[in-house]
């Protein structure tokens, strides 16, 4: 039974910041720990306890599981870790290539593994096996093949799809072989990425696996790819993956804040170009003390991307592109349009009712994204909070993708007092969570009304986190 609470995590200018290199492989119990990002607390340049309790859970669960006595499976271990994200702003314009401006969050997952490239080989011995903390053992053969798997086995995919996405690589009478344990405390189904955490964590550990030996990508035969570009390859790959093998046609929002993430700040991604921004709050020079905080709320309403009304929006979104096309050739997403080009197709192309909802979301929402990038420099916290409240009404009444329960909590901070700038829905919808931007010393008295007025609002307990 899945039980109801309330989640609020207090981000303090935090985010992760990227690993500086790969180290080498080991065979010892002690395996060396590989990361998309090395992770960091609020306060310092430190790994926050919370992971190093996943990493000893995660291991736990790879003894259990499978065990050290195999020589058969003999490969170097690695330990590898990838953030879940809050997106301040820019909902659903990734995937027709516009802004956004997500972080990285202090909710990870992270894999524990041995593996290796060995020669291909149908026998028992050559499977990747597979486990999580709440779910059995699941082997499979890597080959082009491979099916999709259904049912309570269908969180496989986001692992099975980035291995696919890495098989080019290989020789042609090569594969993988693994075994990898995997925990996290991402909440699913909650709008932090939980998916596309899961799927950078594979990536680098199968990257750790390519890198032992020696092999390079299939994309960069003639030049190895700087870390940049590397970061960005592994999360185009682990898009393709969501968008091939799990039937989520989602953008590349998720795996690339996950993969590129950096300490303290915000990314303004182009998810047309790849170009990318780091922004922090307040400028460089920022004091700690004056800059806001971001509260997250967790509604716990839990959602399935892949099935329902996250696809319709996709597809919504190219009927009202193909209008606009028509009106003018140069429009070829929702990104190139404007306000009033949408404006005039509504009043001489035939742009309206659900099409119309949908442009005039995405198209004011990437206005409001480059806004808020360039107001959060500025320290113009008020302008923040008001791009973040006309946000959740576009998405609630334009888009459609909010919820009752979203909605109270949205309306419970906006109505909590000049401390909180601004509140909205953050990621795809259909429940999952709102993020706030609310004065620190606020903080605390934000999130004791929250946890009172929400249960009395819907009589769901609250669980706090900070």
């Amino acid at each position: 039974m899945f039980v109801h609470i309330l989640i609020i995590v207090i981000i303090h200018h935090c985010s992760i910041t990227s690993s500086s290199a790969f180290l080498p492989p080991t065979t010892s119990k002690q395996p060396h720990i590989a990361s998309s990002s090395k992770i960091f607390s609020s306060a310092s340049e430190v790994m926050p306890s919370n992971v190093q309790t996943l990493v000893d859970q995660a291991k736990s669960l790879f003894d259990k599981s499978f065990g050290d006595d195999d020589a058969d499976r003999s490969f170097p271990e690695y330990c590898v870790s990838a953030p879940g994200r809050v997106n301040l702003i820019g909902e659903h314009t990734d995937y027709t290539g516009g802004y956004v401006l997500p972080l990285a969050i202090g909710y990870n997952t992270i894999g524990y593994g041995r593996g290796a490239i060995v020669k291909k080989d149908d026998s028992e011995s050559v499977k990747c096996r597979i486990v999580s903390t709440n779910n059995p053992v699941v082997e499979f053969h890597v080959s082009p093949s491979l099916e999709a798997s259904t049912g309570s086995n269908k969180w496989v995919n986001y692992v099975q799809g980035v291995v696919l996405q890495y098989l080019p690589d290989l020789k042609e009478d090569e594969t993988f072989i693994f075994d990898l344990a995997i925990v996290g405390d991402v909440p699913l189904g909650s709008g932090l990425s939980s998916s596309a955490s899961l799927e950078v964590a594979t990536a680098v550990f199968l990257e750790r696996i390519l890198d032992s030996q020696g092999v390079a990508y299939s994309s960069a035969k003639d030049a190895p790819l700087s870390k940049k570009q590397r970061k960005m390859e592994r999360a185009v790959r682990c898009k393709l993956a969501e968008n091939i093998f799990c039937g989520v046609p989602c953008g590349i929002m998720d795996q690339f804040v996950s993969s590129a993430g950096s300490f303290g700040k915000l990314l303004l991604l182009d998810c047309r170009s790849l170009d990318y921004k780091e922004v922090s709050m307040g400028g460089e020079t920022a004091s700690s003390s004056e800059t806001p905080v971001l509260v997250i709320t967790n509604s716990n309403v839990k959602h399935d991307l892949g099935d329902g009304e996250y696809p319709i929006r996709v597809r919504q979104c190219k009927e009202a592109t193909d209008i606009l096309t028509k009106m003018n050739p140069s429009i070829q997403s929702l990104r190139d349009a404007t306000m009033k080009d949408v404006e005039a197709a509504a009043q001489t192309a035939g742009l309206d009712g659900l099409l119309l909802q949908r442009a005039r979301h995405v198209v004011s929402e990437n206005e409001r994204t480059v806004k808020t990038a360039d107001a959060l420099e500025k320290g113009d916290w008020e302008t923040v909070g008001k791009l973040m409240n006309a946000s959740h009404t576009s998405m609630r009444d334009d888009y459609e993708v909010s919820c009752d329960e979203i909605d109270v909590l949205v309306d419970l901070a906006q109505t909590f007092g000049d401390e909180v700038y601004g509140s909205r829905l953050t990621g795809g919808g259909f429940g999952g969570c709102t993020v706030t931007l609310v004065k620190k010393d606020s903080a605390q008295e934000l999130i004791e009304y929250l946890k009172k007025q929400y249960e009395a609002k819907t009589g769901t307990k609250c669980v706090c986190f900070e």
